[in-house]
């Protein structure tokens, strides 16, 4: 692990060094690594988990410190339906409840710093786990549940945010009118590399992850959550498109830490979801969300951290860590929250993980699915079974219920980004430019769909008002009814756009109680 001289992959049947990236991937320009696999074959083909123990063989779960050696970290090919057996690990508690003390933090307007200790006595299961967890004060009958009017329609204001890798800016874009109202700086250096960006259940905050500075940046999307951190009685923020401020002045920027990453931009975060928090009734609503973020350390290896973060402050609240980490030489590559409020993390086409925060001590199930079974895109559908767009492979999705990866048939091409909603599941596809429409009860696929124009088909998201957002990496991103695709509508965003996550906080509501 890391210089970015020293790793070779395989992707769509070329041979390519990290600086000479070739084919479809993820790189500096354009894109990440064209690594992986050969290209799997057509029609729906079903295997099965069959991640290997840290020791010995089993075929059911077995349970090991985390300290301890990692299960084996190559990819099996089955030929048919087995019972699969996901690794599970338990955390060690000396590395829950603690901060990372090397992380730094910043906050705009103010100097770094190192984080203050948020050492905790407790390493039981995540707050945010579970539906409620807060009891009305009044010792009344709770005035609402979960799903009591809650859900994507009562969002009274909706953005996707679309990051652009190029300029080291993130737009603020109107979901409804679709006009992009303001821009800010993700990091300091200008070679930040923003990416994957994740927004909160409320749609109040969004978190950008930067792959080459190893920075994650929260921004505060509506302007009574922009304090007035110089005290001059207005807000600085940026009002529109052109009104870019420099990093440190923007008041709508709540916080940013630097993550103790590897140091090369393949280690830098990419994965990160929020959770909604827990269940406030007197309130009615989610209240103290987190967020899940997963980056390469330095701590030597490959080993990974996946961290939970304080979703309005930034203070790292626990870190957990994933020793030979098989993702390719690449840091989690996507995340998303399931039903349960568990955060799932995929690897650029290797294994991919499950953080049991329903669990006390938390744990974590490792997943090595077969070796046609590639990730790029990623997301978990409202039914908990976590969707794959396979770059040069097919698109599948594997069934947590009888732990089988189902292929969908006919679908074999350079796919990126995906997202789910109730009826369908979306995947954008470079090979030929544009994207899929997969009936998400058969796993079927219903039709190919072109886009005009189509640079680079890029990252998928569902708005507020449960419309469809496409990304284009050439500088626009299209907006279209589910039931009628073809009336999509164009939206010009300035910037080399490179955005596989939840851009909208569409994934996360999808799967909370409605």
């Amino acid at each position: 692990m890391g210089g970015m001289n020293s790793r070779v992959w395989m992707g769509c049947g070329a041979v390519a060094w990290t600086l000479g990236l070739a084919g479809c991937g993820d790189s500096t320009g354009t894109t990440d690594a064209s690594a992986g696999a050969t290209q799997g074959s057509t029609g729906a083909s079903v295997g099965s988990a069959t991640d290997s123990p840290a020791t010995g063989s089993s075929d059911g779960p077995t349970t090991t410190p985390t300290s301890g050696n990692s299960e084996s970290n190559g990819m099996t090919t089955t030929d048919g339906p087995t019972t699969a057996g996901p690794t599970s690990t338990t955390v060690d508690p000396s590395a829950t409840g603690t901060s990372d003390p090397t992380a730094t933090g910043t906050s705009a307007g103010t100097t770094s710093g190192v984080l203050p200790d948020t050492t905790s006595t407790s390493v039981g299961p995540d707050s945010s786990s579970g539906a409620s967890s807060s009891s009305s004060s009044t010792g009344e009958a709770p005035p609402c549940e979960p799903g009591d009017g809650m859900g994507m329609g009562m969002v009274e204001k909706s953005y996707i945010w679309i990051a652009s890798q190029n300029t080291s800016d993130v737009s603020k874009v109107d979901t409804k009118t679709m006009t992009e109202l303001a821009r800010y700086r993700t990091g300091p250096s200008g070679n930040e590399s923003p990416s994957r960006t994740a927004v909160s259940a409320d749609g109040r905050f969004v978190v950008v992850n930067n792959r080459q500075t190893g920075r994650s940046t929260m921004i505060a999307a509506n302007a009574e959550d922009c304090p007035d951190k110089n005290g001059n009685g207005m807000l600085d923020s940026s009002q529109n498109k052109n009104n870019l401020l420099a990093f440190g002045a923007d008041e709508c920027v709540r916080w940013s830490i630097t993550l103790p990453f590897l140091g090369a931009w393949d280690d830098g975060p990419r994965g990160v979801t929020w959770t909604a928090g827990h269940w406030d009734y007197d309130q009615c609503k989610y209240v103290e969300p987190k967020v899940w973020i997963g980056y390469m350390s330095n701590a030597g290896g490959e080993t990974v951290h996946l961290i939970r973060v304080d979703g309005e402050t930034g203070v790292i609240e626990q870190t957990i860590p994933v020793p030979g980490w098989n993702g390719s030489g690449f840091a989690p590559y996507g995340a998303a929250l399931d039903p349960a409020f568990r955060p799932w993390f995929s690897s650029l086409r290797g294994e991919f993980v499950r953080v049991n925060t329903d669990q006390n001590p938390i744990t974590i199930t490792r997943y090595t699915p077969p070796g046609n079974v590639q990730s790029y895109g990623f997301t978990v559908d409202k039914d908990g079974n976590p969707w794959f767009g396979g770059n040069c492979g097919p698109v599948t999705v594997f069934d947590t219920k009888t732990q089988q990866y189902v292929n969908v048939p006919g679908l074999n091409g350079c796919w990126r980004g995906v997202a789910a909603d109730e009826k369908y599941v979306w995947v954008a596809n470079n090979s030929p430019c544009g994207f899929a429409q997969i009936d998400r009860a058969t796993r079927t696929l219903i039709k190919n769909w072109n886009t005009n124009p189509c640079s680079t088909a890029i990252g998928f998201s569902i708005d507020a008002e449960k419309f469809v957002w496409l990304v284009d990496q050439g500088g626009w991103a299209w907006k279209f009814d589910p039931e009628n695709v073809g009336g999509m509508m164009k939206v010009d965003v300035l910037g080399q756009h490179y955005v596989y996550s939840d851009m909208t906080g569409g994934q996360l509501n999808s799967v909370l109680p409605q």
